[in-house]
């Protein structure tokens, strides 16, 4: 990929996910924090977890208890779910407060649910991405963006799917796809931030956008994934590290989300050539500092 220097204004995703912890006042609470801080996009979960999880995994412990709400794993996650209902509620409290709503949908029945109300865009998670009979809702009965994360996915298994959706015409209007690194959190030697130049390289014509799904620490990788093209720019959101939950610790607080909107939005100020050789910021020290010869 080429520098072509048409960067647009980055587009940040507080993904609130399953950080409110089952309590609907807390995920309200979440997205007036993401407001504040700038953000203009939400995004939360969406499973029906009896057909997500076999049996077996539904009935089995948690493997982190101390981080579980319930006494299995099936439990523990029906107690962060939200009802169709629930989401329909949020998406309506984003309208009101000039936010966007979204969600990602892990199985059919949840994206079935949650295309009743048209949100803005839908995202797959890189564990279902190769979940092609979801895809297949998505791409024909679902008019909305879909955001796709391919972490855990191979190049084969990336082409297969930007191919499904070329097959109707749906990948250069429709597609996003992000780059992903599957771990909470990620260190940085992980993160593999060239895959951006890769998917560019690819699929810059082939598919609408490409972003960068992160799960590191710190915020100065989101910068340098905004500056090799990414458009997209989604973190964990939480209102406290600390809190009970496996996503917390890979999450930014709303400073750290404040202070990523801050810089994304700076350097997409300083992305740009000078507009003549000496800016008229300059000639003050032209004048008093340049070398007379």
């Amino acid at each position: 990929m080429g520098f072509n220097f048409d960067y647009k204004v980055p587009k940040v995703v507080a993904e609130i996910g399953c950080n409110h912890m089952g309590q609907f006042e807390i995920a309200k609470e979440l997205i007036d924090l993401a407001k504040q801080s700038g953000a203009k996009y939400v995004k939360f979960q969406k499973r029906n977890n009896k057909e997500l999880l076999t049996e077996e995994q539904y009935n089995t412990p948690h493997p982190v208890p101390e981080n579980s709400f319930g006494s299995t794993y099936g439990s523990h996650r029906e107690f962060l779910e939200f009802t169709a209902q629930q989401h329909k509620e949020l998406k309506e409290y984003c309208d009101k407060i000039d936010m966007i709503y979204s969600t990602s949908v892990w199985d059919i029945t949840s994206t079935k649910e949650i295309m009743n109300f048209d949100p803005y865009f839908l995202k797959v998670p890189s564990a279902c991405n190769n979940n092609f009979n979801m895809l297949e809702i998505l791409r024909d009965e679902y008019e909305g963006q879909v955001q796709l994360s391919v972490g855990m996915t191979t190049r084969d298994e990336i082409e297969s799917i930007v191919r499904f959706f070329e097959e109707k015409d749906q990948a250069k209007s429709r597609l996003l796809l992000y780059a992903c690194t599957s771990g909470y959190p990620v260190p940085a030697k992980d993160v593999s931030l060239l895959e951006i130049k890769w998917l560019y390289d690819n699929y810059e014509h082939r598919v609408n956008e490409i972003g960068f799904s992160g799960h590191h620490l710190g915020i100065a990788i989101d910068i340098a994934a905004y500056t090799l093209g990414a458009r997209w720019i989604e973190r964990h959101f939480t209102k406290d590290r600390t809190w009970k939950g496996t996503d917390h610790a890979a999450s930014l607080e709303p400073g750290g989300l404040q202070k990523l909107v801050r810089d994304l939005n700076a350097a997409y100020e300083a992305l740009r050539y000078k507009e003549e050789d000496i800016l008229p910021i300059e000639y003050e020290q032209r004048n008093k500092l340049k070398c007379r010869v």
